[in-house]
């Protein structure tokens, strides 16, 4: 039988963008997908690059305003990959216009500004979902079935990292393709919004919510040049975001994220400590969950390496066989088959805005309480 298709718009030809075209272009070659992801159209001002970058990648059309995107009756869905300012313009209009939306992360710059988003998507009745693909790495999908297992007990400590190394230069400029996320009237926020919203989505999905946090943030170089003028341009952005706090059901946090990390380029890790297990994972070394269980003889008692390429490791029976690996990308290809496989159930895959939304509210809290110098509290939804 032939399937529905679900036509697809792009905003963005960026990194993201190339992550994204990758997705939407395997996802039905390797998954038994319920919609046939049909790659109609990309958006972004430059012409010339937008039409190379849809050549590539194969999207049938190109438009230079994404506003044209939205009014064409041939798209379904508007899949949002522009710098972080773009994001709650582009989602709002989408969802009134009865588009289905995917964002990138973060979901806006602000809670304030994701809100917003949210209450448009919710209101239209709209299919959304937030790119915060790790949640999709087979062996973090695995210790997500193994807490939801109860295998760890009462969890006592979360901790986790993201840390980088590309900022350090004094000579690198602010704005641009890539450099916007040294401008915080585009990007919202430096390495808190940046990488720290992927822990602290992961943490929020693995661990349950996070109710107040103390925080301290860094600013290593207040100026760097600006690529449109050449003058002078004071940095406001976090270069570096730490915080301690607690979660819902007790349990302590331990943050840090950092892009002046001298050696590392995306070492994002995290560990979780129960009254009866704990676990470890490294972005470095994806294919593999580090697994202790106290419950194990005693002599026998240690960590386990867990190496995730078997058929009944989450995701792996749609791939190769046991003992070959996946990467980066498929992480992205894994969103794109539980958003189709969703909308065929009827029942949504997250994370969802109002997920993302959750993300934005501990965020916030992260950023004020570093400026406030005190514990602040997380909102709710």
């Amino acid at each position: 039988m032939s399937k529905k298709e679900l036509n697809i718009g792009l905003v963005g030809y960026g990194f993201m963008g190339r992550t994204h075209s990758n997705a939407f272009r395997q996802a039905p070659q390797f998954f038994e997908l319920p919609y046939k992801p049909v790659m109609k159209a990309v958006s972004a001002r430059n012409a010339d690059k937008a039409q190379k970058f849809a050549d590539n990648w194969g999207w049938e059309t190109v438009e230079t305003d994404w506003k044209k995107l939205i009014e064409r009756d041939d798209i379904d869905l508007i899949d949002i990959a522009s710098p972080n300012d773009t994001h709650a313009e582009i989602a709002i209009a989408a969802a009134k216009a009865g588009k289905m939306v995917m964002c990138e992360k973060p979901l806006g710059r602000t809670a304030e500004e994701a809100k917003k988003m949210v209450d448009a998507v919710e209101d239209a009745g709209v299919a959304n979902m937030v790119w915060y693909n790790y949640r999709r790495v087979p062996a973090v999908t695995m210790l997500k079935d193994l807490i939801d297992e109860g295998r760890f007990g009462r969890i006592f400590h979360y901790r986790s990292q993201f840390l980088q190394d590309w900022t350090i230069s004094t000579e690198l400029p602010v704005g641009g393709e890539g450099l916007w996320r040294l401008d915080a009237a585009i990007s919202g926020s430096g390495v808190t919004g940046d990488l720290l919203a992927h822990n602290i989505d992961m943490a929020l999905w693995l661990n349950g919510p996070i109710v107040e946090v103390s925080a301290a943030t860094e600013t290593f170089i207040k100026e760097r040049k600006d690529t449109a003028t050449g003058e002078k341009k004071t940095i406001t952005i976090d270069d570096a975001s730490a915080f301690i706090g607690r979660f819902e059901n007790g349990s302590l946090a331990l943050f840090e994220a950092t892009r002046y990390a001298r050696g590392h380029k995306a070492l994002f890790t995290l560990e979780i400590n129960g009254e009866k297990a704990s676990a470890s994972w490294d972005l470095h070394d994806l294919h593999h969950l580090q697994y202790f269980d106290y419950k194990t003889e005693g002599k026998l008692r240690g960590w386990t390496d867990i190496h995730m390429t078997d058929g009944d490791h989450p995701y792996m029976k749609n791939w190769w066989v046991p003992g070959l690996q996946i990467g980066y990308e498929h992480t992205f290809i894994h969103q794109v088959a539980d958003f189709l496989t969703g909308l065929g159930t009827g029942t949504p895959a997250a994370p969802s805005f109002r997920d993302g939304l959750a993300t934005e509210y501990v965020t916030d809290a992260v950023l004020k309480s570093a400026q406030t110098k005190k514990w602040e509290p997380v909102a709710t939804a």
